[in-house]
């Protein structure tokens, strides 16, 4: 009985092959059929059947891929997959900013400014809003005050409970902010939980799950876990956050609205942030996710192993990287304790508050072992000088060659790449091994000689001395302590034809 010939290559499965596989089934079974032209009708159908396979085929891998948390690549799948590990994505963070308001001249009556006053960049299209979030309050005779804006708009959206349990609201505006939701309901006030599963029938709680698009929807109980709302239900919430709230100093200039005071006389408000807006972050990348959620299942609730103070070192919003060391790793450090570096997002030295939160991550929120003291310190970074002698191709504008140099080497040295992962290239002495696992930890001679000669515009590095390319003035790698990170301080470029500088 003629039958296809045998495949065990699962991924041939594309246009071309699905068609020669038909035309070898036809033959077996119609050896008198030796039309296959193009313009042939029999063709036609085998082509129409090799292009609804291929269709199935595409779905079907992706079916595959997006079933799986470590090759799923849609938003949408990359949350349920997490929220089955415990796991959930943060959405953004509203930056928040210190601004001093004034009003032209001392007046009799009080001046309220309440919350929820615009404050706004002076830009006319596109400005950035923030909101006041508590009332300011001029007292008689004064003209200044200091409030905190927050870069966020909340609303209020009403419900009719209509007796159902297993409520689903969805609210209307995006991109919901975390941990903003207040409900109040007839029977009550209801707080946010991760999980509705251990409330019990007379809990008035309530979850919020928010999707791919940042919209959230509110889920309360069914009367066993959780107690169902009634009356009208009304929710509060906020939106807006990301990281374009970060503005500098002096941006913050507009306020919105007409004001008055106590005895009804008009005054003029003015506004400006001596200091930047701070703490604004984007929402949690896919790639961040499928990083963090397996971690999350390594470190549960306790603080014990070495890696389990890293793990939850990075979990504090504003934390790039962290190293935990102890006698095993660092026979400088004393037995039954720790030191814990940080680095902070934006690089640099940690603030002594950013430290205290880390400290209290490892040793409240997850417990560590009581005699085991640690210690959160700064990082200790070891600076980089990169000095290259460079041959341009022809036509090469030798500023613009520079400025790329420069450019890759940055990219080279960075702490986080754009979609929130470490940057594998650069990290702390003690985590770079050889293949063996070995410690091994360097800035490689090699690594930043192959990212300049590869830049656009760069026909060759040097004429083959070594002295061509030098890290710290030697022409060698950068060897690393174990607990330094290299970060790039000063590129020198000089021209190969010139001998100047580019």
């Amino acid at each position: 009985m003629p039958v296809l010939p045998p495949s065990t290559d699962y991924t041939d499965r594309d246009f071309d092959a699905i068609r020669e596989r038909l035309i070898a089934l036809v033959r077996s079974v119609f050896p008198e059929w030796s039309d296959f032209s193009v313009a042939s009708f029999g063709t036609l159908l085998i082509e129409m059947y090799a292009f609804v396979g291929d269709v199935l085929g595409y779905y079907l891998d992706n079916q595959a891929r997006e079933s799986r948390l470590a090759t799923a690549t849609q938003r949408k799948n990359v949350i349920a997959l997490a929220r089955m590990l415990g796991f959930r994505l943060e959405g953004a963070r509203a930056a928040k900013a210190k601004v001093a308001f004034s009003i032209g001249a001392p007046s009799a009556g009080e001046v309220i400014l309440p919350a929820g006053t615009i404050a706004r960049t002076q830009e006319v299209t596109n400005p950035i809003r923030f909101q006041l979030t508590e009332p300011l309050l001029f007292p008689p005779g004064t003209t200044t005050a200091t409030g905190v804006v927050e870069h966020s708009e909340s609303h209020t959206q009403l419900f009719d409970a209509r007796g159902l349990t297993g409520t689903d609201l969805a609210l209307d505006r995006v991109p919901y902010l975390d941990g903003s939701a207040r409900v109040v309901a007839g029977n009550g006030d209801y707080t946010e939980v991760e999980t509705l599963l251990g409330s019990g029938p007379t809990d008035r709680h309530f979850a919020v799950l928010v999707d791919q698009g940042d919209k959230a929807t509110l889920r309360f109980g069914s009367g066993l876990t959780g107690l169902p709302p009634t009356g009208t239900i009304s929710v509060t919430y906020k939106t807006g956050g990301g990281e374009e709230g970060t503005v500098d100093a002096g941006r913050i200039v507009v306020v919105e609205g007409v004001f008055g005071d106590s005895l009804g006389r008009p005054v003029k408000v003015l506004c400006t942030n001596p200091a930047p807006a701070v703490d604004g972050t984007d929402r949690q990348t896919v790639e961040s996710a499928k990083r963090l959620a397996p971690e999350s299942l390594r470190a549960l609730t306790r603080t014990v192993a070495r890696e389990d103070f890293e793990i939850h070192a990075r979990k504090v919003p504003g934390v790039a990287r962290a190293l935990m060391l102890t006698s095993n790793e660092d026979l400088s450090i004393a037995e039954n304790a720790g030191i814990l570096f940080v680095v902070p997002v934006a690089g640099g030295l940690p603030s002594p508050a950013l430290k205290g939160l880390v400290h209290r991550q490892v040793t409240e929120t997850y417990p560590c072992t009581l005699t085991f003291e640690v210690e959160v310190q700064d990082p200790v970074y070891r600076t980089v000088d990169v000095e290259a002698r460079v041959f341009l191709r022809e036509g090469a504008r030798p500023e613009l060659v520079r400025d790329r140099i420069r450019q890759r080497l940055a990219m080279m040295f960075r702490l986080m790449e754009p979609d929130g992962t470490p940057n594998p290239r650069i990290d702390f002495g003690f985590n770079l091994r050889d293949a063996e696992g070995n410690f091994a930890g360097e800035v490689c001679w090699s690594d930043v000689f192959d990212t300049v000669r590869d830049t656009e515009g760069v026909r060759k590095l040097g004429d083959g001395s070594p002295l061509d390319l030098k890290l710290n003035g030697l022409p060698t790698d950068v060897k690393l302590a174990v607990r330094e990170l290299p970060v790039l301080r000063n590129v020198t470029l000089v021209s190969g034809d010139t001998g100047g500088l580019l």
